[in-house]
C-alpha cells in the first residue's frame, strides 16, 4: 500500500472510502468481523493483517482458544480445497504421462 499512496492516492483514498461505507453498512459483530477477518488473513498469507485481526479479536473479546479453532478451520478448509483442486488438475495423470495432455506453459 505504501507504493500506492505515494504513485496512485487516488486508489487508496477510494480503498479508505470502501472500508468506511463496508463499516458503516456491516451486519454483523466486531467479533464476527474479526473472527472473518483473521481467516481470511491467514489464507492470504498476509501477516499484518493476521496480526492485526488476532489483536483485533483478543480485544473484542475473543480467546486464544478460540482463535486457534479459526486457525485450525482454516489449515483444513484449504487442504481439503487444496486436494480437491489438484486431484481435478492431475486427475488424469496417465493422459498426461502418456501425452495425451499437454501443458501450456513455459518451463
Amino acid at each position: 500500500m505504501r507504493m500506492l499512496r505515494e504513485f496512485f492516492p487516488e486508489f487508496t483514498e477510494l480503498l479508505e472510502s470502501m472500508d468506511d461505507l463496508y463499516m458503516e453498512k456491516r451486519s454483523i459483530d466486531e467479533k464476527t468481523y474479526q473472527f472473518i477477518c483473521f481467516a481470511l488473513s491467514i489464507r492470504a498469507r498476509s501477516k499484518p493483517c493476521v496480526l492485526k485481526h488476532f489483536k483485533g479479536a483478543l480485544e473484542t473479546g475473543a480467546t486464544v482458544k478460540e482463535l486457534s479453532y479459526i486457525l485450525a478451520l482454516v489449515m483444513r478448509e484449504a487442504a481439503g480445497a487444496d486436494d480437491c483442486w489438484t486431484h481435478d488438475v492431475i486427475g488424469d495423470w496417465k493422459k498426461i504421462i502418456s501425452g495425451e495432455i499437454k501443458c501450456d506453459c513455459q518451463v
